[in-house]
């Protein structure tokens, strides 16, 4: 599992929402846990096939995001809403 934080700069869009989901699927991690600042989502990828994951669930936060197998864990993300821009 990876999980990442979003950074707050002019990168984050290419980089941290689409070329790290493709390398990380690519490379047959199962969980991706995208914790995104900007959008206030807790961005869960799974389910790695080649180059992109085939489900993206995106709970804003305040809500809980069930993160699969090998994981098998739901994280309330409550407590991120503070940390929003």
């Amino acid at each position: 599992m990876i999980v990442e934080v979003t950074a707050y700069d002019s990168d984050t869009e290419r980089r941290d929402r689409v070329d790290k989901p493709r390398a990380y699927a690519g490379s047959g991690s199962p969980v991706y846990l995208l914790i995104d600042g900007d959008t206030c989502e807790a961005r869960g990828y799974r389910r790695p096939d080649g180059g992109r994951y085939e489900t993206v669930q995106t709970p804003p936060f305040g809500k809980e995001v069930a993160l699969p197998e090998p994981v098998e864990v739901t994280l309330g993300t409550e407590p991120l809403r503070n940390r929003a821009r």
